[in-house]
């Protein structure tokens, strides 16, 4: 559910059809916030692009990495939406679940390595006041082993997440009782 109206895909006619179709045989159904966008496919279309190509593809951050930043940007920005949703991510890629829950309550475990610790704290800052992470920052990253395009896509994880998180708060888009029904099975879905 939305504060908007949307196309269920019974619905769905021409290009929505198609990314509906493509949605659904991917993730095993369509999610509020894929269906909160269906009165613009081509914005959908490019929104799902964007999500691939920061989540997914091969990169030195790892997916859990960026997973668990998706957790506490979304955390931060408190969209329980993507919290519920990319918490079911890290529990199907086998993270700790003692992270998992952490992360969900802004609470970052301190039995992390210092530098999976200190790349979530500044996932957190970047999130809240991301003037503060300015190239000293990047430093610490880098001289905690994390190369430039670890960093690179930690910041981009950072920045969808903000995007994703604004566009489900200013919708009203609703976790779905069945979400789980919509996530597919994380550890199928590519690096």
């Amino acid at each position: 559910m939305s504060w908007i109206k949307t196309i269920p895909p019974e619905q769905a006619e021409g290009e929505l059809l198609e990314l509906y179709n493509a949605i659904g045989a991917a993730r095993g159904g369509i999610a509020e916030v894929h269906r909160v966008q269906s009165l613009n496919p081509r914005a959908l279309r490019a929104h799902l692009e964007l999500y691939k190509s920061v989540v997914f593809a091969r990169s030195t951050l790892s997916r859990v990495a960026r997973e668990r930043i998706a957790v506490v940007v979304s955390e931060v920005n408190r969209c329980a939406y993507c919290v519920a949703h990319h918490g079911e991510a890290l529990r199907q890629l086998r993270d700790d679940a003692a992270v998992v829950e952490g992360l969900g309550k802004g609470e970052i475990p301190k039995h992390l390595p210092v530098a999976d610790h200190a790349l979530l704290r500044w996932a957190q800052r970047a999130a809240r006041e991301p003037k503060d992470c300015g190239e000293a920052k990047v430093s610490e990253l880098r001289a905690l082993g994390y190369d430039d395009r670890a960093i690179l896509d930690a910041a981009l994880t950072v920045a969808y997440f903000s995007f994703v998180n604004r566009l489900v708060l200013l919708l009203g888009v609703e976790v779905e009782t069945d979400y789980h029904a919509t996530c597919g099975d994380e550890r199928d879905r590519g690096p």
